[in-house]
């Protein structure tokens, strides 16, 4: 028997939104078609020892920037500026690009804390309250999604899953934070979750060094492969906190069912993909 859908018309085209912005092609796909060959030419000359000190930059990255990022915004409910963070992206890549691998070295924690914050702004536009901790940990999800290549039919597992994957890890360090505030250090499922985040995480700044490192590719292409980086997060962020706050409003449940619907080709949820994609092309 088909569940009945409770969400309005205007949030179904929300959700059908969030969900585009989520399955949109990975970033080694967009990387590859920016590039114009095989990114496979820039892994083959990332030097195997740099492949493995980039998951311990990924690591110090993400722990440095979720707590950096917040400072640097003011909590109060604003309408997220996408564009400034674009701008501030481009320049880091530039940088990166102008001095190769040793760049990177510098512009990957630099980035990582752009993009921290690009998506917290993306957060506070969505109704998040970036103070809270279940919000910054929220945010810090968004590193772990949006990474993979997805099939029709993984849709809903792969973002879903990976939330599923994380979601005790997220309740427990948001626990901890709730008892002894979000400037705390050391705790251990907060140590657990970056690992768990930065494993996913490194995948993809391996694929954006990658990009930098392919035949020709300089300050230029730098600072336009950043501009894509900062981008992927930006839409997957959109996505991920579209979906949070509509569970909020009518409970996880009932969004994971819309979602569901999606797939099913539900008559409602149909037309208020068509009601989307239509207004996307005015």
């Amino acid at each position: 028997m088909t569940q009945p859908i409770f969400l309005a018309d205007a949030d179904l085209r929300a959700l059908a939104e969030a969900r585009t912005l989520l399955e949109r092609p990975s970033l080694a796909a967009r990387l590859s078609s920016f590039i114009g060959s095989p990114l496979e030419k820039g892994m083959a000359r990332l030097p195997q020892s740099w492949r493995g000190k980039v998951g311990a930059l990924a690591h110090d990255a993400l722990l440095k920037a979720m707590d950096t990022a917040a400072r640097t915004l003011q909590p109060a409910p604003r309408e997220a500026s996408p564009r400034l963070h674009k701008l501030l992206g481009s320049v880091s890549g530039a940088g990166g690009g102008a001095f190769g691998l040793a760049g990177l070295t510098v512009e990957i924690p630099l980035s990582t804390v752009l993009i921290m914050r690009a998506i917290l702004d993306i957060a506070r536009g969505e109704g998040e309250d970036i103070s809270d901790a279940q919000a910054r940990l929220a945010a810090l999800e968004v590193f772990a999604l949006g990474g993979n290549a997805k099939s029709d039919d993984a849709t809903e597992s792969g973002y879903y899953a990976v939330r599923a994957a994380l979601a005790s890890t997220v309740s427990e360090a948001a626990r901890h934070f709730a008892q002894r505030g979000l400037s705390s250090e050391g705790a251990p499922a907060l140590a657990r979750l970056i690992t768990m985040v930065a494993a996913r995480y490194k995948v993809q700044l391996t694929q954006k060094a990658a990009g930098m490192l392919v035949p020709g590719i300089g300050a230029a292409a730098g600072a336009t492969i950043n501009l894509m980086f900062m981008t992927h997060f930006q839409d997957v962020s959109r996505g991920h906190f579209t979906v949070r706050r509509l569970e909020r409003h009518y409970g996880p449940q009932a969004v994971r069912d819309a979602w569901r619907a999606l797939d099913a080709g539900d008559a409602r949820v149909r037309e208020a993909t068509r009601a989307f994609h239509n207004d996307a092309a005015r």
